[in-house]
């Protein structure tokens, strides 16, 4: 954690050296920062979270390109004058299993459209998921598992 300070604090620094505190050259500072970081690593500690900083922009992005492929499928089934839709209640099998981890989960799956995350099992081992159109639920559940739970436990354990 001393790391990701020194980091900011190096990126606040730059900022203002260079007379500029935008977000562009906070991110250009924090990217420098950690460079100088990487080149001094024996001395300084580990630079891991470089690692977890690059697996928050790669969930956020995966997010957004679920989002908007979630958002064209809702959008053509409501549209579809012969609507075949077939909803199923999901239990979908948690491998993650921290508190953080696990909300962080059921938020993404809640705010994708055709997905509503409904409860958690005492056990936190399995989430169940309510999907609009879900034929063959063993390929929701490996979606999921693909696009955002690998993701967030590369984010909460890089």
């Amino acid at each position: 954690m001393g790391l990701i300070f020194i980091n900011v604090m190096l990126a606040i620094a730059w900022a203002f050296l260079t007379g500029s505190v935008s977000f562009v050259n906070l991110a250009f500072g924090f990217v420098l920062g950690g460079i100088a970081l990487a080149l001094i690593r024996e001395q300084a500690g580990s630079v891991s979270h470089f690692r977890r900083t690059f697996s928050i922009v790669k969930l956020a992005v995966i997010f957004v390109y679920e989002l908007v492929k979630s958002s064209i499928i809702v959008a053509r089934l409501v549209l579809s004058p012969h609507r075949t839709l077939s909803p199923a209640i999901i239990a979908y099998p948690l491998e993650v299993r921290t508190d953080a981890e696990i909300t962080l989960l059921a938020n993404l799956i809640t705010l994708t459209p055709g997905t509503l995350s409904m409860d958690v099992s005492d056990d936190r081992s399995t989430l169940y998921v309510h999907a609009i159109d879900a034929p063959e639920p063993d390929a929701v559940i490996a979606d999921i598992k693909k696009s955002f739970e690998d993701r967030i436990r590369k984010v909460f354990h890089p």
